[in-house]
């Protein structure tokens, strides 16, 4: 191992000292099922505003987005906007209404929000489903958070792929185990403060690199493909809605997400709320900001046959000097392992608590929890080494299938409808089944979309990401009247 890497690895080791030392502190307010999995609603601002923001875009936006960008070039920059519409949905048209009916409930997990008020047996059948939903996507995201982690790992130390996901897998599940939902937001808010940093300092070094804006206009006109420096990218007519439709979705599917809606219900008052909403949507302008220019840096540099993935390592390795460098990938590095423990307790939860798995093992709740945690870590390691795919598609497709299901549900309980258990296990059907058949259908024939119009062909995946909502809304709108 030369200098370089030492720098990378006692960096490493130094950062997630510190995580485990938050673990170790956290594990001290964890006396119940509240605290472990919802922190008693006592999020301030900086951590709540933080988190959140670290737990929707971690790896995937530092190496998928980037690359997206890198691969895609102007037209990518469709999926921003509902990428902070997102962030608004959530932080002020939900947050208001999870906060004090959680307050007053004494709501633990989203699934809790998502039945209340209806009869026992119905809660506890939708809870079983909604789980189950949860567990499945939640796998996949958490597996390409570690196959994320384990690239890094390979490319800075050498070491193989099973090596490099047990370690970051290992670190991660130590301090959530520790300290749950408080271990998770403080260290996320670490994370999400790292990620600001690095987000805003690699781009401005590769815009330098690059010549500026002019000289990344010059190189990407000469050599980049058609339609590259094109913000429709070269699609029109209804191709082109589609293609919108399909990346506004990724920001749609946002308001479905248990891990960032338990960020709301955690959030100690309206004032913090409203405060991390502000800490949240900056970091969101600066980090996607600063991603764009690093995927359109990145190509003028070095062309268009790199890994857009790894993007952002190739650069930090060309551009900085060696200290340097080994401090930002490490920080990165650091920030994509512990993305997944937010994931992590939102999956221990949905089998602990909405599958009533705890209540069997009275007063000992929080063990039943990390037991689960520890599993289903485990399950998410077996399939990263065997089940490989891109981290931007596998998290994409996740995302997808959850904020089909729960999304929903939530809008309309927050307009204030009250739709009667059949209508919400049926719309969290529809909403997760469509996300998957249009997955299915997309990876197994893609000209099969033909019979739903070219914008359903689109780049972006429309089908996929945006017409599943459709039939849930509605029969969630029919269930309330009826």
């Amino acid at each position: 191992m030369n200098g370089d890497n030492l720098i990378v690895l006692a960096t490493l080791v130094a950062y997630k000292l510190v995580l485990v030392g938050v673990g170790v502190w956290a594990s001290r307010r964890n006396r119940t099922e509240g605290d472990f999995f919802l922190a008693s609603q006592g999020l301030g601002a900086w951590v709540a505003g933080l988190s959140y923001a670290a737990s929707t875009s971690s790896a995937w936006v530092l190496l998928g987005f980037s690359g997206f960008v890198y691969a895609n070039g102007l037209s990518a920059l469709w999926m921003v906007p509902g990428i902070w519409g997102g962030y608004v949905a959530v932080w002020l048209f939900f947050g208001r209404r999870l906060r004090a009916e959680t307050a007053e409930r004494g709501h633990v997990t989203p699934t809790d929000f998502l039945t209340a008020g209806l009869a026992d047996r119905s809660r506890a059948l939708i809870g079983i489903l909604a789980s189950v939903f949860i567990l499945f996507c939640f796998i996949f995201y958490i597996a390409a958070q570690f196959g994320a982690a384990a690239v890094a790992f390979e490319t800075q130390f050498g070491l193989g792929v099973t090596e490099s996901v047990l370690i970051g897998a290992a670190i991660v599940l130590l301090y959530s185990l520790l300290g749950g939902f408080w271990a998770v937001s403080v260290t996320d808010m670490l994370q999400g403060a790292l990620m600001a940093v690095v987000a805003v300092a690699l781009p401005v070094t590769a815009l330098i690199a690059a010549g500026g804006f002019g000289g990344i206009a010059d190189a990407l006109s000469a050599t980049a493909p058609e339609g590259y420096l094109d913000i429709t990218g070269g699609h029109a007519g209804f191709v082109l809605i589609g293609f919108v439709l399909g990346v506004w979705g990724v920001g749609v599917n946002a308001m479905g997400q248990p891990q960032l809606i338990s960020r709301l219900m955690a959030v100690k008052d309206e004032g913090a709320r409203m405060r991390g909403f502000t800490i949240a949507i900056v970091w969101a302008v600066a980090v996607f900001t600063g991603m764009t220019i690093l995927g359109l840096a990145g190509r003028a540099i070095v062309g268009g046959a790199a890994d857009g993935e790894a993007l952002f390592y190739t650069l930090a390795d060309q551009l900085l000097p060696p200290v340097l460098a080994g401090l930002v990938i490490a920080a990165v590095l650091s920030a994509v392992m512990s993305t997944v423990d937010s994931i992590l307790l939102s999956a221990s939860a949905a089998v602990s608590h909405d599958m009533r798995l705890s209540r069997r093992f009275a007063g000992k709740e929080v063990l039943v929890s990390r037991i689960v945690m520890a599993v289903i870590a485990g399950v998410a390691v077996w399939m990263t080494l065997s089940l490989p795919a891109t981290i931007f598609a596998r998290v994409l497709f996740a995302w997808s299938a959850l904020g089909a299901a729960f999304g929903p549900i939530i809008v309309v309980r927050v307009l204030g409808l009250e739709p009667k258990a059949w209508a919400i296990g049926t719309a969290m059907c529809l909403g997760f089944g469509l996300t998957v058949f249009f997955n299915a259908l997309g990876a197994m024939e893609p000209g099969i979309l033909g019979m739903l119009g070219d914008w359903a062909r689109a780049p972006g995946d429309p089908a996929e990401r945006v017409l599943p909502w459709v039939p849930a809304l509605l029969v969630l709108w029919w269930g309330a009247r009826r």
